[in-house]
């Protein structure tokens, strides 16, 4: 299995180089040269599997030879170890056909866990085997920072920077990140939008010079480890619904694009998926992209739902080389003319392919807020306000009865208990291992939004910790 840009020039690469260099040196991200096709007999046999199980043969095939089979199974089941619920995904019935998929039942209680602590195991494995150290750089709108900090504190092989923006992420967020007392751990609040966080990174990904001094990798879903964790769960709920001969649809909170995308990939794979409803917030450029045929970037709006505040979506590119033929070349020009212009047309027909796969769905504060307060005086579910989203998405496009919807629930409402108090009048506590959460001291540093204050930070906290 070999990886290749998006943006077509940068040499094809293995699985372990392709998660080990994160963003292409054309300033690309990694795909599959080709994918794996799942049959239905084979989607079939998952079910009744552990989630571990499910994990390995779904994955197993993008893998390739940069793991010995035994050795990939074992950090696979090393990873899912450490979650809470005995499913790690568990299903729950909302409505007849209409299921929550509960995604926080890892260690920092959001959906990123379940693919960030299989990068973290892997990072590991591969760093170790050969004798390298990398500095890890992200940017993160909430979860990813924290789930990133949670997976790779106290490695010897790795220093983790993360890049938050200041004020704009919820306190259980940010605690998530600046509690954590480890060497190799920093958090950064950067005085900007998440937009600001990750145009930081990209531009520290594409200076090569500061990208090689510093041994430089990226854990975001830029990175396609990232995106290979997050198929398994959408063959989990598939094979667990019986929806391996019929059909099947998801809901998804979206922001990043990272996480649809997965759901993307996974009916690339094969899995019956009749629609992914892509949900968002007031940041509704991508729900607009599907309703207009134009992806305009506009002003970030703070929201309830933090980690979707996105108005620049990294992994919608994957899915653009895949709306222009594969195209690497014109993968880059359109890029190079949407970070020029700030918008990106469609073509009719790609529209057209657009929406045979994907719909639409906005919903602003108020209507959060109310769908949480329906949730919990229908059946006494309590639903954070990214989960909101995609439950009242998955409720409105509802296109046939007969075809199981999903709704992934991607935080737990205790991440975000000031807006589940205000629709609900409970506040959800945190769970024991993070009940003193707010009592931990804060150890983090404020940086202005200027490439060159954050590359000298950094290289300052490299050069510390070879002394120390």
């Amino acid at each position: 299995m070999r990886y290749i840009s998006t943006r077509g020039s940068a040499p094809a690469l293995d699985f372990a180089d392709a998660m080990l260099t994160g963003l292409a040196r054309d300033g690309g991200l990694y795909v599959p040269e080709t994918w794996p096709r799942f049959s239905p007999q084979e989607i079939a046999a998952l079910a009744g599997l552990d989630y571990a199980e499910v994990a390995y043969r779904v994955t197993r095939p993008f893998i390739g030879e940069a793991l010995e089979s035994g050795t990939y199974r074992a950090l696979v089941e090393q990873t899912y170890a450490v979650f809470t619920h005995g499913a790690v995904a568990p299903l729950v019935e909302l409505a007849p056909n209409h299921w929550l998929m509960e995604l926080f039942h890892g260690p920092t209680l959001a959906f990123k866990d379940y693919a960030m602590q299989l990068l973290g195991n892997l990072f590991n494995h591969v760093l170790r085997a050969r004798g390298r150290r990398v500095t890890i750089i992200g940017a993160t709108s909430g979860d990813t920072g924290s789930a990133a900090i949670a997976a790779c504190r106290g490695r010897e092989a790795m220093d983790i920077f993360i890049l938050f923006p200041k004020g704009r992420v919820s306190d259980v967020q940010r605690r998530q990140m600046t509690t954590v007392d480890d060497a190799n751990v920093h958090a950064i609040a950067i005085d900007g939008t998440f937009d600001d966080c990750q145009a930081l990174l990209k531009d520290m990904f594409n200076d090569h010079g500061f990208r090689d001094e510093v041994a430089m990798s990226g854990v975001n879903s830029i990175n396609w480890a990232r995106i290979l964790g997050q198929i398994v769960y959408y063959f989990v709920a598939a094979a667990a619904l019986g929806a391996w001969d019929r059909k099947i649809a998801f809901a998804v909170p979206t922001g990043n694009f990272g996480n649809i995308y997965a759901g993307y990939a996974a009916r690339k794979m094969g899995l019956p998926i009749s629609h992914l409803v892509l949900a968002t917030n007031a940041n509704d450029i991508l729900s607009n992209l599907l309703a207009t045929g134009t992806m305009r970037r506009g002003a970030v709006h703070a929201s309830l739902s933090p980690s979707m505040d996105i108005q620049v979506a990294s992994n919608f590119e994957r899915y653009l080389f895949d709306l222009l033929g594969g195209d690497g070349a014109r993968v880059a020009q359109t890029m190079a003319a949407y970070q020029d212009t700030g918008e990106l047309t469609l073509s009719a027909d790609a529209l057209s392919a657009a929406r045979d796969v994907f719909t639409g769905f906005r919903l602003d504060d108020a209507g959060t807020l109310e769908e949480i307060a329906r949730r919990y005086d229908a059946a006494g579910a309590l639903l954070d306000p990214h989960s909101a989203i995609g439950v009242a998405a998955g409720a409105a496009k509802r296109f046939e009865p007969s075809v199981p919807m999903v709704s992934l629930a991607t935080a737990h409402p205790a991440k975000f208990p000031d807006a589940v108090e205000q629709a609900t009048g409970i506040r959800p506590p945190l769970p024991a291992h993070l009940a003193d959460l707010m009592e931990r001291t804060e150890r983090f540093d404020v940086l202005a939004n200027d490439l060159a204050a954050v590359q000298g930070f950094v290289r300052d906290r490299l050069a510390e910790r070879q002394v120390a």
